[in-house]
């Protein structure tokens, strides 16, 4: 049964999201929907993709109330810089955080969160030297930032996968 889907989770999902934006639960549609969500799923175990370890799920909760407080945040501030237009300094910049994560898991959470963020981009990842660029819209303090991304978000990551 692996064999034929590999992650069975997935491909239900996939299923149900091609049947919600289709707006249909005509027989076709699901067998066109299973399909494609088959074969997704199995291009997927094609890649061999590690399975994550989660060592605490608790700090699953604690990571997912940050993100939604800084989010929130952000979108205020980005919004706030929008209306001010023009009396507002510029300080966009790059900003270069050194990593303690290796977890390919934990660095992909970390990336999509950092550029969920309204007001962040990350960029490019470094593995060698361990090194993420990030585009911040309003870089006022960079050591700020970088206390803010380690402490808040790389301990928690740390604590849920290593």
């Amino acid at each position: 049964m692996r064999r034929v889907l590999p992650f069975p989770v997935l491909t239900l999902a996939l299923l149900a999201m091609w049947l919600l934006l289709q707006q249909s639960l005509a027989p076709g549609q699901i067998i066109l929907g299973s399909i494609i969500a088959i074969f997704a799923s199995r291009g997927l175990a094609a890649l061999q993709p590690e399975r994550p370890r989660i060592r605490n799920p608790a700090s699953i909760i604690k990571l997912i109330y940050f993100v939604t407080v800084d989010v929130f945040r952000s979108n205020v501030a980005v919004a706030r810089i929008i209306l001010e237009g023009r009396r507002h300094e510029q300080t966009a910049g790059f900003l270069t955080v050194p990593l303690d994560l290796h977890d390919r898991t934990a660095l992909a959470i970390l990336s999509c969160i950092i550029t969920a963020t309204p007001g962040s981009a990350w960029l490019e990842y470094d593995s060698l030297r361990g090194v993420v660029l990030i585009h911040m819209l309003d870089l006022v303090d960079e050591q700020a930032w970088i206390d803010t991304i380690k402490n808040r978000y790389e301990r928690l990551l740390l604590e849920i996968f290593q």
